[in-house]
């Protein structure tokens, strides 16, 4: 069974909490048995990585029973469910959700302060909008901004030509912690001369061990093969090296991986996702346009 989104979690929160006080990770761990989710559905996570998926919802689920007056918190970590709640539960409903919750005034004039400018055309306001929880919804629409941003970014690189390509190279490398500066980084970057062999980048600032690369700025539909990673993977052993890094804004082949994962040579291919998604990481042809910062009540601050 899949992990019930949060409003399919009101009845099974309220009933619990119908029991007495009880604790947000026992009731966690309790839902989560009663809807037999395997391991990795338990350890699941929202996209921010904050907390388990399973956890987001029953902790938004409680929220908006007890914005509806169903549920109240008696104290830190705990629920329970009020008369008004108990009362819902004996009428044996089938379900619970939003719409349901509607009837309640407080849980109106929750709605009410929550709500979108009506001016705002934009917004298309449902109740199934509501089938995910806010830090949800804010991870899809990070992820929407991202996937566009990357996709961007892939087009203007395509476009470039294979020295700022190159420039993109160093720049990168230097922004993940290699080569000391992109001056020295760069010296060697498209002048090495070797066959298979684009440049070299020191592995650390005291050039202690150098790591080889190899670039090439394809178009997304060709595929990179075993062969020209076997060409690359012997070029680093005329070289006597054991380190190499192959760029391509393209992508590689599954016989390109097996291979890369079996030669004797430490060789880690980067495509054109995994490109784009290490400069958004490292800022590298980005930049932050706008910030926001999510708060949390901070529990020991009213503790007495």
């Amino acid at each position: 069974m899949s992990i019930p989104d949060f409003q399919t979690l009101f009845l099974p929160v309220l009933k619990l909490s119908s029991t007495g006080e009880i604790h947000s990770k026992d009731a966690v761990s309790k839902l989560s048995d009663e809807f037999n989710l395997t391991e990795d559905e338990r350890q699941t996570t929202v996209p921010s990585g904050s907390m388990t998926l399973m956890k987001n919802r029953v902790v938004w689920a409680t929220t908006y029973l007890v914005k509806a007056g169903l549920v109240v918190r008696p104290q830190r970590g705990y629920f329970t469910a009020t008369d008004r709640g108990k009362e819902v539960l004996s009428e044996h409903p089938e379900k619970i959700n939003v719409k349901f919750l509607r009837q309640f005034p407080e849980f109106e004039t929750f709605r009410t302060l929550k709500k979108p400018k009506e001016s705002d055309s934009s917004v298309v306001q449902t109740d199934d909008v509501v089938l995910a929880t806010p830090e949800e919804r804010i991870g899809v629409a990070y992820e929407e901004i991202t996937d566009e941003i990357k996709s961007e970014l892939l087009s203007k690189v395509l476009q470039s030509s294979p020295a700022f390509f190159e420039k993109l190279i160093v720049k990168l490398l230097v922004a993940m912690g290699y080569g000391g500066s992109s001056e020295d980084a760069g010296k060697h970057i498209g002048k090495s001369g070797d066959e298979g062999v684009d440049g070299v980048i020191d592995e650390d600032q005291l050039g202690l061990d150098i790591i080889y690369i190899q670039g090439k700025r394809y178009a997304p539909e060709n595929t990179i093969g075993r062969p020209e990673i076997q060409k690359f993977a012997g070029s680093l052993m005329g070289l006597g090296s054991n380190n190499g890094v192959f760029f391509t804004t393209s992508s590689f082949s599954t016989h390109a991986y097996d291979y890369a994962q079996n030669v004797t040579q430490r060789i880690i291919l980067v495509d054109g996702e995994k490109l784009t998604s290490l400069m958004l990481e490292h800022n590298v042809g980005v930049r932050a346009n706008q910030t926001i910062e999510l708060k949390k009540i901070d529990e020991d601050f009213f503790m007495e």
